[in-house]
């Protein structure tokens, strides 16, 4: 049984925590939270252990009646590894605590690919994980497009990948985030940091980026063309990444018409939270001029990186192999839509609603 602390109880850490939670190889051993705030309470109510992210604020946890199970120190001294849910940038600074407890960490995305000694994707780099002291998930998009660009390099080649992104101004709850009412370049230089990021699980990968940033909340939303080595079908493109259990193609005649649908359908299959975990691939986008692909897919932020973190953890302190991992994680958080529009059966496992 692998012990796991989340370290940081927001936006990723609290369904990173839920995923651990779920698994029958893992143990989740508590959650850290900086202040008690509103997210102490759904802590609460799943039963995890509470420790306070920073030992001297504990007197702020007392006064607002939240009882403490220890500090991040005392997290540390007893899991086997420690997932790093922190704010971007802070992570970096817990670096040399997890360091001086010897304690491997898996942090995420937001930090700079310097920080661990690999970057990781289980569809493109889990062996590099196996066994190091420190890995880091790569952000959402990152991990959307490498979970797209591997089997479709895997089975034709790529020799360019182009993608723009539009990119949710913040996440639901960030209210300080933006644009209010405008659409930027984001950053107006390009290639924007996604490409650099995505080389560093496919490093053969030639791949452009540039970045929008809009004022909406709920996802990403990639137009995506790649040239490819050899000639594609549209159709074999199709049945390709359908057989990628972490890509949703949506049917034609679903009638999801963006994110607020993909969202609301979400929802409706039980999905906590409305979570995708899956690149959410429209298949009527899926065309090909010559060599060249294009296709639209959208990403949801706050959920793609779920998994990954699980299999991040699996790599680090198991000896169980990528293909075994991935499939454990999907059948125990039910990673895998498959509309019934598109001629299955939704192969998903129903779990709780968020509180």
């Amino acid at each position: 049984m692998i012990r796991v602390g989340v370290n940081g109880y927001g936006t990723i850490g609290k369904r990173v925590a839920d995923a651990v939670a779920a698994q029958p190889d893992m143990e989740l051993v508590g959650v850290t939270k900086a202040s008690p705030d509103y997210g102490v309470e759904a802590a609460a109510r799943r039963g995890y252990d509470l420790y306070a992210a920073v030992e001297d604020r504990t007197d702020a946890f007392a006064a607002a009646g939240v009882d403490l199970t220890g500090a991040l120190d005392d997290l540390l001294d007893a899991v086997d590894v420690v997932v790093d849910c922190a704010p971007s940038g802070v992570g970096e600074r817990n670096a040399p605590v997890y360091e001086a407890h010897d304690t491997p960490v898996v942090f995420q995305g937001g930090e700079d690919a310097a920080v661990a000694e690999t970057s990781f994707n289980a569809r493109g780099r889990f062996e590099a994980a196996r066994g190091a002291d420190s890995v880091r998930v790569v952000s959402c998009n990152t991990t959307a497009l490498s979970r797209l660009l591997a089997p479709l390099d895997e089975t034709y080649g790529v020799e360019k990948a182009r993608v723009t992104l539009v990119r949710r101004g913040g996440d639901p709850s960030e209210t300080d985030r933006g644009p209010i009412n405008d659409i930027v370049p984001d950053p107006a230089t390009v290639p924007s940091h996604h490409g650099p990021d995505v080389n560093e699980i496919l490093p053969d990968v030639p791949v452009d980026t540039a970045a929008l940033k809009a004022p909406v909340t709920g996802m990403h939303t990639h137009s995506v063309n790649v040239t490819l080595e050899t000639d594609p079908d549209s159709a074999a493109v199709r049945d390709l990444l359908a057989d990628e259990s972490r890509i949703f193609l949506v049917p034609e005649g679903a009638g999801i018409d963006g994110a607020g649908a993909l969202k609301e359908y979400a929802a409706d299959a039980g999905r906590p939270r409305s979570d995708l975990w899956e690149n959410c691939v429209w298949e009527e986008s899926i065309s090909v001029s010559g060599r060249d692909l294009y296709l639209f897919q959208n990403v949801h932020q706050e959920a793609d990186v779920v998994p990954e973190n699980v299999d991040a953890v699996r790599a680090v302190a198991s000896d169980v192999d990528a293909a075994e991992s991935v499939a454990l994680t999907n059948e125990t958080l039910g990673v895998g839509l498959v509309s019934r529009l598109g001629g299955g059966d939704r192969a998903h496992v129903e779990l709780p609603a968020d509180d």
